[in-house]
Protein backbone atom coordinates (compact mmCIF):
# COMPACT_ATOMS: atom_id res chain seq x y z
CA UNK A 1 0.00 0.00 0.00
CA UNK A 2 1.99 3.21 -1.55
CA UNK A 3 0.44 6.45 0.22
CA UNK A 4 0.23 9.61 -2.09
CA UNK A 5 1.96 12.00 0.51
CA UNK A 6 4.54 9.46 2.19
CA UNK A 7 7.26 7.76 0.02
CA UNK A 8 9.28 4.99 1.35
CA UNK A 9 13.07 5.91 1.13
CA UNK A 10 15.66 3.23 1.16
CA UNK A 11 19.12 3.37 2.76
CA UNK A 12 22.46 2.81 0.69
CA UNK A 13 25.45 2.07 2.01
CA UNK A 14 28.04 5.01 0.86
CA UNK A 15 31.80 4.22 -0.10
CA UNK A 16 34.07 4.40 2.64
CA UNK A 17 36.65 7.46 2.20
CA UNK A 18 39.36 7.83 4.11
CA UNK A 19 39.74 10.59 6.50
CA UNK A 20 41.91 12.60 9.09
CA UNK A 21 42.12 10.21 11.80
CA UNK A 22 40.68 11.37 15.21
CA UNK A 23 42.55 12.63 17.14
CA UNK A 24 43.73 11.28 20.60
CA UNK A 25 42.39 11.51 24.03
CA UNK A 26 45.41 13.35 24.69
CA UNK A 27 45.80 15.52 22.06
CA UNK A 28 42.23 16.50 23.42
CA UNK A 29 43.76 18.06 26.74
CA UNK A 30 47.07 19.13 25.42
CA UNK A 31 45.75 22.46 25.73
CA UNK A 32 44.35 22.37 29.01
CA UNK A 33 47.23 21.16 30.10
CA UNK A 34 49.16 23.86 28.23
CA UNK A 35 46.55 26.62 29.51
CA UNK A 36 47.30 25.56 33.10
CA UNK A 37 51.54 25.85 33.05
CA UNK A 38 50.81 29.16 31.44
CA UNK A 39 48.47 30.40 35.02
CA UNK A 40 51.09 28.18 36.90
CA UNK A 41 54.14 30.54 35.46
CA UNK A 42 52.28 33.46 35.49
CA UNK A 43 49.58 33.88 38.38
CA UNK A 44 50.13 31.23 40.67
CA UNK A 45 53.84 30.77 41.03
CA UNK A 46 54.27 34.58 41.54
CA UNK A 47 51.94 34.78 44.06
CA UNK A 48 53.01 32.04 46.27
CA UNK A 49 56.39 33.80 46.63
CA UNK A 50 54.87 37.16 47.04
CA UNK A 51 52.99 35.33 50.10
CA UNK A 52 56.23 33.45 51.22
CA UNK A 53 58.27 36.81 51.51
CA UNK A 54 55.41 38.57 53.15
CA UNK A 55 55.50 35.66 55.83
CA UNK A 56 58.76 35.71 56.00
CA UNK A 57 58.83 39.51 56.49
CA UNK A 58 56.24 39.36 59.56
CA UNK A 59 58.02 36.60 61.40
CA UNK A 60 61.32 38.50 61.70
CA UNK A 61 59.89 41.71 63.38
CA UNK A 62 61.54 42.71 66.33
CA UNK A 63 60.78 45.48 68.88
CA UNK A 64 62.11 49.06 67.69
CA UNK A 65 61.50 48.28 63.90
CA UNK A 66 59.58 51.19 62.22
CA UNK A 67 56.81 49.69 60.06
CA UNK A 68 53.12 50.69 58.02
CA UNK A 69 50.32 48.78 58.61
CA UNK A 70 47.92 47.67 55.00
CA UNK A 71 45.59 50.51 56.15
CA UNK A 72 48.55 53.53 55.74
CA UNK A 73 49.18 52.94 59.81
CA UNK A 74 53.21 54.03 60.37
CA UNK A 75 54.79 53.53 64.03
CA UNK A 76 57.31 51.84 65.49
CA UNK A 77 57.26 48.28 67.32
CA UNK A 78 56.91 48.86 71.03
CA UNK A 79 56.40 44.81 71.78
CA UNK A 80 54.61 42.29 70.09
CA UNK A 81 53.36 38.72 70.52
CA UNK A 82 52.43 36.25 68.40
CA UNK A 83 49.50 37.73 67.13
CA UNK A 84 49.38 40.97 68.64
CA UNK A 85 51.56 44.21 67.84
CA UNK A 86 51.55 47.08 69.97
CA UNK A 87 52.83 50.05 67.77
CA UNK A 88 53.71 53.50 69.01
CA UNK A 89 52.09 55.98 66.47
CA UNK A 90 53.14 59.18 68.33
CA UNK A 91 54.84 59.90 71.62
CA UNK A 92 52.69 57.53 74.48
CA UNK A 93 50.23 57.03 71.73
CA UNK A 94 50.34 53.17 71.46
CA UNK A 95 47.76 51.11 69.50
CA UNK A 96 47.34 47.41 69.06
CA UNK A 97 47.81 45.56 65.47
CA UNK A 98 47.08 42.27 64.19
CA UNK A 99 50.52 41.24 63.06
CA UNK A 100 49.34 39.80 60.01
CA UNK A 101 48.21 43.41 59.26
CA UNK A 102 51.83 45.11 58.54
CA UNK A 103 52.59 45.50 55.13
CA UNK A 104 56.31 46.04 55.61
CA UNK A 105 59.37 47.99 57.53
CA UNK A 106 58.78 51.77 56.77
CA UNK A 107 62.57 51.84 55.87
CA UNK A 108 61.57 49.78 52.28
CA UNK A 109 58.48 52.47 51.25
CA UNK A 110 60.13 54.63 48.22
CA UNK A 111 61.47 58.23 49.32
CA UNK A 112 58.47 59.52 47.72
CA UNK A 113 55.83 58.00 50.07
CA UNK A 114 58.33 58.69 53.33
CA UNK A 115 58.04 62.66 52.89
Amino acid sequence: MNNLFVSTAYAQTAPVVPGPAAPSPLMSFLPFVLIFVVFYFLIIRPQKKKVQEEQKMINELKKGDEVYTKTGIIGTIASLTEKIITLEVSEGVKIKVLRGQVAGLFKNVPATLSN
